[in-house]
């Protein structure tokens, strides 16, 4: 007897989740599970599957609300750790961008630079539950006549912290070389000359997009781990660019779909937002993600069993094609040979360079499934979802 197609709504699966139904399994189980009884029969018995992803994300950064003075200050520029924040937007709201270096930073000067301390540090901090040193200027006006705030702040103190995102959990990116005679700095890290050491930052089969090729369940509520707490997806990300060449399975063979993210700072936790300092480049912060992915029919179950073997990205040389714009590939090559440790490139052999962290991505997933078998996360219905080209 043929069995029917399998067809579940998220309403019918936050229904299991509230009642401790619900079979929670990682992107990295699913896999085997899929094999074994095939897509149809894994889309039967699980219903959400848990992604994770941990790797340095520039495009971050936090609103902040540090609360007003007596007497009051419409603040014209800000400082944490003498950091600058914008503060073009009302009286005590600013917003710190986690690639901002400190003031006194000497950037390149010598280069290569070290940016030590930055706005993503800053962040960490406050997460951390540290004393943060608050600078805040102002022309100062006849309503908001102060034109000097100076004050310690932490977390805790501060009336809002909310992290805003508008660019994380890219879907595939680049496997960095350098062909130049020289040893580069890049924000993929240090490349030593002719190719020496290839760099990537994906959590391959673990990462979140790569679970869901093509959008059909990530969009504006979708409910994620985010630093640790509960965020949401807001908006594709900036740079969204979902047409791209894909494989037969629908996996993107160059960067494509990005994330728009948000949540309460004050529920993170720093080891999911660590301030990064690159080398030459500058800083950055590294965010913790994980989207989970309802099994609404067969065919997201086939989507969230791709493994490392099965997703592609290009090799891209940033010592004279990526400076110069010129969009030329040198080749595709897998996660599992990124991961495995070497590629062979032209030729050879060469060793491969991380920049995101499976450890932690696992660790994410893990905790987000925890959660969910848990009951003390239920699956946001998004309003509409994104962009799929």
């Amino acid at each position: 007897m043929k069995r029917s197609r399998v067809a579940k709504t998220i309403g019918q699966i936050n229904a299991r989740i509230r009642s401790g139904k619900a079979v929670v399994v990682t992107a990295e189980e699913i896999i085997d599970i899929v094999k074994q009884e095939g897509p149809r029969e894994a889309a039967r018995q699980v219903d959400v599957v848990t992604t994770g992803t941990f790797a340095p994300m520039c495009s971050s950064g936090a609103f902040i609300n540090f609360g007003h003075s007596t007497p009051p200050i419409k603040a014209s520029r800000v400082w944490f750790n003498r950091v600058p924040a914008y503060a073009g937007l009302a009286a005590v709201d600013c917003y710190i961008g986690a690639t901002e270096p400190a003031e006194d930073d000497p950037l390149n000067k010598v280069h290569p630079g070290e940016f030590n301390y930055g706005g993503g540090h800053v962040i960490q901090d406050l997460v951390d539950g540290r004393t943060v040193q608050l600078v805040a200027e102002a022309y100062g006006t006849d309503c908001y006549p102060n034109r000097r705030v100076e004050k310690e702040v932490t977390l805790k103190s501060l009336p809002m912290a909310v992290l805003c995102n508008p660019r994380n959990g890219y879907q595939n990116y680049n496997c960095a070389v350098n062909l130049s005679d020289k040893t580069i700095y890049t924000y993929m890290g240090t490349l030593k000359p002719r190719a020496l050491n290839a760099n990537y930052c994906s959590a391959g089969q673990l990462s979140p997009l790569f679970n869901d090729p093509y959008y059909r369940t990530i969009g504006l509520g979708s409910r994620i781990f985010l630093g640790g707490g509960v965020g949401y997806v807001t908006w594709h990300g900036s740079q969204h660019n979902p047409a791209v060449e894909r494989t037969e399975k629908g996996v993107p063979l160059r960067p494509a779909g990005t994330l728009w993210v948000m949540g309460d700072l004050k529920q993170m936790r720093p080891e999911y937002l660590v301030g990064v300092a690159i080398q030459g480049y500058g800083c950055s912060l590294a965010v913790g993600l994980g989207v989970p992915i309802p099994l609404l029919d067969e065919e997201m179950a086939a989507q969230t069993a791709v493994s490392d073997e099965e997703i592609f990205t290009q090799i891209v040389d940033y010592g004279r094609d990526y400076p110069q714009g010129i969009g030329r590939s040198l080749g595709r090559v897998s996660y599992a040979e990124l991961k495995s440790g070497t590629i062979r490139f032209q030729g050879r052999e060469v060793p491969t360079v991380p920049l995101s962290s499976v450890v932690k991505a696992r660790a994410i997933a893990e905790t987000l499934k925890g959660w969910i078998a848990e009951g003390r996360f239920l699956l946001g219905e998004p309003q509409f979802t994104l962009p799929a080209g």
